[in-house]
């Protein structure tokens, strides 16, 4: 089961039986200077007291998730399994930057303790991304086709993305333009800056490019990173047939209302 803890209600939680137990527990938070969110994957034997020492010591979360067994079946070997792949997974995905300073090494445990805890894994990617955490949902869609791609084009900029449920993804090896126009704003100005100190993008001759996959919170936001300016995403990126994403989405919806 899963527990989610907002930082400032942890004295209450300790009531809880179900958090005192073994158990993973991810911490999530937001770095104002960098580009991710920031995110701690650890395991205990007691989910509340290992909680309590992070909120004396660690300074970035503000919710924890404790994952325990509500039958009580999970012990040392299984938290610490379910830490590994926690991390190894995480790592990556690279949705979040994380804490952890060493990757955990991977417990000795029988084949069908491993299959059964693979499957509990696939559970506890469901529940943190249905909590709002999607710490291990891949950023590009392994099912997209070439029809599906957008792009943004302007001046030297040349980028391919795509709509995901959790905003907007610009492809690895899109190109941004380097310079920001007068007009861009403190907005943007932000944006560039935490994409750049956090190595998302970098300076490669006369433009920007992505050194990974990237979810922007919207298609304007997108586009605003790769054209240095104020820009309507939803009229900027567009197909290979060059209908934008404000043309698709009206002639899905009207081919929705006809049938």
């Amino acid at each position: 089961m899963a527990t989610l803890i907002p930082r400032n209600k942890l004295n209450e939680c300790g009531s809880r039986p179900e958090i005192h137990k073994y158990g993973v527990y991810f911490l999530f938070g937001i770095n104002e200077d960098k580009a991710k969110p920031i995110a701690y994957v650890g395991e205990t034997d007691d989910c509340f007291i290992r909680l309590k020492d992070h909120n004396r010591k660690k300074e970035f979360w503000n919710y924890a998730v404790a994952i325990t067994s509500k039958s009580d079946i999970f012990t040392k070997s299984h938290v610490k399994f379910l830490e590994y792949i926690s991390v190894k997974t995480a790592k990556e995905t690279g949705r979040y930057d994380l804490e952890n300073l060493t990757s955990p090494p991977k417990e000795h445990i029988s084949e069908s303790m491993e299959a059964d805890l693979l499957d509990n894994f696939e559970t506890i990617k469901v529940l943190l991304t249905t909590l709002g955490f999607p710490i291990f949902d891949e950023i590009r869609s392994n099912t997209s086709t070439a029809k599906e791609v957008l792009y943004c084009r302007g001046k030297e900029a040349i980028a391919q993305g795509e709509l995901s449920d959790s905003g907007f993804v610009v492809f690895k090896g899109s190109k941004a333009n380097a310079e920001l126009t007068k007009t861009a704003g403190t907005w943007i100005e932000g944006i560039r800056k935490k994409l750049i100190d956090s190595n998302i993008i970098s300076l490669q001759g006369s433009t920007y490019i992505f050194n990974e996959d990237y979810v922007f919170g919207s298609p304007s936001a997108a586009a605003a990173a790769v054209l240095g300016r104020r820009a309507n995403g939803w009229t900027e990126w567009k197909n290979s047939e060059g209908k934008s994403i404000d043309e698709i989405y009206r002639a899905e919806t009207l081919l929705t209302d006809e049938n």
